[in-house]
């Protein structure tokens, strides 16, 4: 049971039922995360603004790889169950890759600087060195992408520690962090 009450969808606050709305009409659920955010309606708006900006940067597998690597590095099952399940059925990743994800790497030269970097962020608490930027940028990634991989990770990071946190009910095929990748 989750430590922070998820709302039942419709007993969630009436600010927060019009972007509720939009998740079930994108994802055709709402799952436990977004009715747990929406007991906030600025934090529902504000999350929902940031995912939805950030889906016209940087492309799906890249978000959702650097999701996977994101949730691995802070121990959130949540946010690795979620993001295997989207990265697996919405992004076209295959086990193998998800695998390398967990690990902060990837198949793809590009993706695997891309993956490395944000993992790098999130153990470094953002002390990214000169040669760190420099491998992501050797990759292909201009200036603005890796503001966008940094934005992705902050984003990620936003919703492992809300899950941590309230220890949601996992409502996803489950994957445990600690569990061999």
């Amino acid at each position: 049971m989750s430590r922070i009450p998820v709302p039942a969808r419709e007993a969630a606050p009436a600010a927060s039922q019009p972007l509720l709305d939009a998740v079930e009409k994108q994802l055709g659920v709402v799952p436990n995360l977004f009715r747990l955010v929406a007991l906030s309606p600025a934090a529902l708006q504000g999350f929902l603004g940031l995912n939805g900006a950030l889906s016209k940067a940087l492309d799906v597998k890249s978000r959702e790889r650097i999701a996977i690597a994101v949730a691995q590095v802070n121990g959130c099952d949540y946010c690795l169950s979620a993001h295997t399940y989207l990265g697996l059925h919405l992004a076209k990743i295959d086990d193998a890759e998800i695998t390398l994800n967990r690990h902060g790497a990837s198949s793809d030269p590009k993706a695997n600087a891309a993956v490395a970097f944000a993992r790098k962020i999130v153990e470094s608490r953002g002390r990214a060195t000169e040669a760190d930027l420099q491998a992501v940028r050797a990759a292909g990634y201009n200036d603005a992408q890796i503001i966008e991989i940094i934005a992705v990770v902050a984003e990620n990071i936003f919703t492992n520690m809300v899950n941590i946190v309230a220890d949601t009910e996992i409502d996803f095929p489950v994957i445990r962090t600690h569990e061999a990748a």
